[in-house]
């Protein structure tokens, strides 16, 4: 093991996009499919692993919302949340904000308090358990309707106080931001933080990326490598603090290339880019292993790596006195790094 690599996997890390249902390595599905009498279209975890071939981002959709068909009762969501946060706690993640996506279990005929109860047992008994401390994002799906959206907003006002703000994921063609400007107006209104995926080349990227800015007013923008097309959208983004959440590892998985040299790019202009692990059962790496494949691709500096994730501390949803305390405990392993 390289020292940088070593250096990456001990640093007290953040992860600001990762989806809970893109956490559901192939061992648990079948795991909760045995518990629940559910027939996978699949003979064995190699196998399944083996059918995650993606090449677009409409591929990837098909095989994540397959593996959603497992997830029934709240014991699973429990089960689910805790094994993926039991493996970022392995990886020195002190915090992680988490999308969860219920339009896609409500659809299935499964209650939304099933769906958050069970996440929110797992969340609660990690922080207790392990001390990592996690924060909720609920995710429209952009290929439903924006009525579907405003419907999954009013489900979740019983439980405000467990989701720290809402996106939009999922198919991106024929779906621009702008078709949810009322919904996010909405959850603005009832305190939500706001972000949005704006994917890795998709038709009309740059356009998006507009939308959020001006339409919606986002407050973070989900991948986003795509404004480096246009020198005025990297402009307002860093005029207004904007931190972007870039996956390379499913950059490489659905466009070819990890888009490492344009993380680097960004960090140079000063924009406030981070690394997340996306959907890590589908893509085969969680954040230590996007982090190690972006500096090696990129050649990034030991002070490029540390400040890719203290950038994703300062963007966090959390309350300025726990950004500081985190930040200070990365601060802390830095300067005992550099001296031993």
């Amino acid at each position: 093991m390289t020292d940088m690599r070593r250096f990456i996997e001990r640093m007290p890390k953040a992860e600001l996009h990762v989806h809970v249902e893109g956490t559901l390595e192939p061992e648990l599905k079948f795991d909760l499919a045995r518990r629940n009498g559910i027939e996978l279209p699949y003979r064995s975890v190699e196998e399944m692993r083996a059918g995650y071939d993606f090449d677009d981002l409409p591929s990837f959709l098909e095989a994540y919302y397959e593996g959603m068909s497992v997830l029934l009762t709240e014991q699973d969501f429990c089960a689910l949340t805790t094994a993926y946060l039991t493996k970022a706690h392995s990886q020195n993640v002190l915090y992680a904000e988490m999308f969860f996506d219920p339009q896609a279990h409500t659809t299935r005929g499964i209650a939304y308090d099933t769906v958050i109860r069970g996440i929110r047992r797992a969340q609660e008994d990690a922080r207790s358990r392990l001390g990592i401390r996690s924060q909720l994002i609920m995710c429209f799906l952009r290929d439903m309707s924006a009525d579907s959206a405003a419907e999954a907003l009013e489900q979740s006002l019983p439980y405000r106080e467990w989701i720290v703000g809402v996106g939009l994921d999922s198919d991106e063609k024929g779906n621009p931001p702008i078709k949810f400007k009322a919904v996010f107006a909405r959850a603005r209104a009832e305190g939500f933080r706001l972000t949005m995926h704006c994917d890795v080349d998709q038709k009309n990227s740059t356009r998006h990326i507009r939308q959020t800015l001006d339409d919606i007013g986002v407050e973070r923008i989900d991948h986003g490598v795509n404004a480096l097309e246009d020198e005025e959208l990297c402009n307002e983004i860093m005029r207004r603090g904007l931190a972007l959440t870039v996956c390379p590892i499913s950059n490489d998985c659905v466009t070819g290339s990890l888009k490492a040299l344009e993380i680097r790019r960004m960090l140079e202009m000063g924009m406030r880019a981070t690394v997340n692990s996306d959907d890590p059962a589908y893509f085969g790496g969680y954040v230590n292993e996007n982090l190690v494949a972006t500096q090696e691709a990129a050649d990034l500096s030991r002070d490029q790596v540390v400040r890719l994730v203290a950038n994703a501390f300062e963007a966090s949803w959390l309350p300025a006195d726990e950004k500081r305390a985190l930040r200070g405990r990365l601060d802390s392993y830095v300067e005992s790094a550099v001296g031993a």
